[in-house]
């Protein structure tokens, strides 16, 4: 059953490209300059074209049927060429026949076939051609009725019963309209199925309109076409056919300079018409989806296919390359200059394809930095795959400054492969700090502060790099060419990359700097404090009464005791107390706040000391901690970061 699906799945791409293809002939065919030739010609006189109306008429027509040979259901595009198929084979055994008669017109010879070998040669070829033709249309019409397909052996027949050689002439001439009287009727006998496919297409259609909306119709029909597989295929057999008739007329070798220039020429010559645009569109988008799959593959191995990220599917190469075409009006230039232009915009594409790449890469590099997973194979694919997003992008920028002259997009595809490399830097950066304390056996101290430090080191690096794209890119507008497309993508670029990205880092920065004074002003746990408490943090699950600093232990507002490291962290992310939910405010506006002198944590109303905490008291209250910290934990290493390690 699967084998079934596949070739099914494959014949309804492959029947629907030659309808793509007559798309791409027409939209090439100039109706005015076609007749200015045949008017040059020979062919002036004929009557067939001597009516420019009727050709453009029959133009359209083309257009037409392309459009129903790409939406007709599988099941009737297989029928259809099959009748196409039939009319070939009878095409080809009339031909058969012609040669036949044609051939024993020159020879003379008029007794029996069996008295000459030549004439009995002819005879046995042409018969035995003839048996094969019947045969297979009969197989592709799916009929027992054989002499139906067999008109064009009438001539053989004849010439077996002796007849004279001018009248076998006459009757090949029977059986050629025999035959299309055969056509005819049946063409004749189908004319309304046309008429009763689009009848219930139409009402198809508008039931799904009136029940789903237009947009389940489209997304209907894009399944149903797959679309994207079939603009690739048809792109990827038109590029082939340009190899082959470039290498077809050329006899010497051709250099690598040469193969260059043939491939980047050729991609230009295939993407001259609107459908051959969408054709690269998609074929680039599925090569992305491609290089993205084997990069997951290489770090993950099988694993990768299980949790499929939808954004990294390769699209948003494919668009990139169609919007860049559509603004800068590709299909509109010369071979040359679209070669030149289509370098430009592969670039880009290239670029945006590095980007992914890191996207996929990054969470997977820092989470097998942070979970001190000893695998060497796993640790050197990561960072050989980093390695390589670190050194490719610097030098197809590199090359990009050496080989064109500088402008806005020339700029973007710059600045994306230096972002690029900056920030395979920074997470090799933080990759290295996390084995440093891998084998040093202990946390290192302040290693969140160092690890904020090189993240807004390298986003303040990208922040910067996104301003000079901007500013480059107003004054180019300013004092250059102004177009709506580029404006539109500098106001994108302002948005996405320097006004969000300023917020952000903003924001982050206010949201340190309060967990700071929150933590400066709350006070700090004594020595006969952490003794009587007894207990863990419940952040890092440390004991405190065995830290050797002691005044790294605070005490909130609600009279719960963290490492200040620990703490610190969780207000990164909210401010509220980790065990009971209640808002951290400042020592200064704080009220109820224990003194330092007594005990302050599990305090009753009365402030009496509570008791000491039994062995399964500490288990549960460790319980109860751990269910917290696993959820909303900002700890990643398990230890208190900030603080020297710990024993119980």
């Amino acid at each position: 059953m699967a084998v079934k699906d596949r070739v099914e799945a494959v014949l309804n791409v492959g029947l629907r490209v030659p309808s793509i293809m007559l798309l791409d002939v027409l939209y090439r065919w100039d109706v005015s300059s076609f007749f200015q030739k045949i008017q040059r010609s020979s062919l002036s006189n004929n009557p067939l074209f001597q009516y420019k109306y009727l050709a453009l008429y029959l133009h359209y027509v083309g257009y037409i049927l392309s459009l129903v040979l790409l939406t007709l259901p599988r099941q009737h595009l297989v029928k259809l060429y099959l009748y196409v198929l039939t009319a070939l084979l009878l095409f080809a055994g009339h031909q058969v026949s012609r040669d036949y008669v044609r051939s024993e017109l020159e020879s003379g010879y008029e007794g029996p076939v069996y008295l000459e070998p030549l004439s009995m040669n002819r005879f046995t070829t042409a018969l035995i051609g003839q048996l094969v033709v019947c045969t297979l249309c009969s197989c592709v019409m799916q009929t027992k009725r054989i002499w139906l397909f067999s008109a064009h052996l009438l001539p053989l027949v004849a010439r077996l019963c002796l007849v004279p050689l001018e009248s076998i002439v006459f009757i090949n001439k029977f059986s050629t309209i025999f035959t299309g009287l055969e056509v005819i009727y049946f063409l004749a006998s189908n004319l309304l199925v046309p008429y009763n496919l689009a009848k219930t297409a139409y009402r198809e259609l508008a039931q799904v309109v009136e029940v789903y909306g237009l947009l389940a119709l489209g997304m209907s029909l894009w399944n149903q076409l797959v679309l994207p597989v079939l603009f690739m295929c048809f792109w990827l057999l038109l590029f082939a056919l340009q190899i082959y008739s470039y290498f077809s007329t050329r006899d010497q070798p051709t250099s690598r300079e040469r193969l260059l220039f043939l491939f980047l020429t050729s991609i230009a010559e295939c993407c001259s018409t609107p459908y051959s645009l969408l054709g690269l569109v998609f074929t680039v988008s599925f090569i992305a989806l491609g290089v993205l799959t084997l990069c997951k593959f290489y770090l993950q191995g099988y694993r990768a296919f299980m949790n499929d990220n939808t954004m990294h599917r390769g699209m948003t190469e494919g668009i990139t390359l169609l919007i860049l075409a559509v603004q800068t009006g590709l299909i509109e230039l010369q071979v040359i200059h679209r070669a030149f232009l289509l370098s430009i915009i592969l670039f880009i594409v290239v670029a945006s394809i590095l980007q992914s790449m890191l996207e996929i890469a990054d969470p997977i590099v820092l989470a097998l930095g942070a979970s001190r997973d000893k695998s060497l194979w796993k640790h050197f694919r990561a960072v050989s795959l980093c390695l390589f997003l670190l050194i490719f992008p610097a030098y197809m920028a590199y090359m990009i400054c050496q080989f064109f002259h500088m402008d806005f997009w020339l700029l973007i595809i710059i600045s994306s492969s230096i972002l690029t490399s900056l920030q395979v830097l920074g997470t090799l950066l933080i990759y290295i700090l996390f084995m440093v304390e891998e084998f040093r056996k202990a946390p290192v101290e302040n290693m969140d502060e160092v690890i904020y430090c090189v993240n807004g080191t390298y986003r303040l690096l990208e922040f910067l790099v996104a301003v000079c794209v901007v500013c480059y890119g107003v004054s180019e507008t300013v004092f250059g060419e102004w177009s709506v497309m580029g404006s539109t993508i500098i106001l994108v670029h302002s948005y996405y990359n320097v006004w969000l990205r300023a917020q952000l880092g903003w924001q982050s920065f206010l949201l340190r700097r309060d967990a700071v004074n929150k933590i400066k002003s709350l006070p700090t746990a004594s020595n006969t404090q952490l003794e009587q408490y007894n207990d863990i943090c419940a952040i890092c699950y440390q004991w405190f009464k065995k830290c050797d600093d002691m005044n790294n232990a605070v005490i909130t507002p609600c009279s719960h005791f963290f490492h200040a490291g620990c703490l610190k962290k969780w207000l990164y992310v909210q401010e509220t107390c980790p065990l009971c939910h209640s808002q951290l405010k400042s020592q200064s506006t704080a009220t109820g706040v224990p003194n330092q002198d007594t005990p302050a944590a599990n305090q009753n109303p009365a402030g009496q000391e509570e008791a000491p905490l039994n062995k399964e008291q500490k288990d549960d209250r460790k319980e109860d901690g751990t269910e917290l910290s696993e959820e909303t934990s900002p700890s990643s290493s398990g230890t208190c970061c900030g603080l020297v390690e710990c024993s119980e």
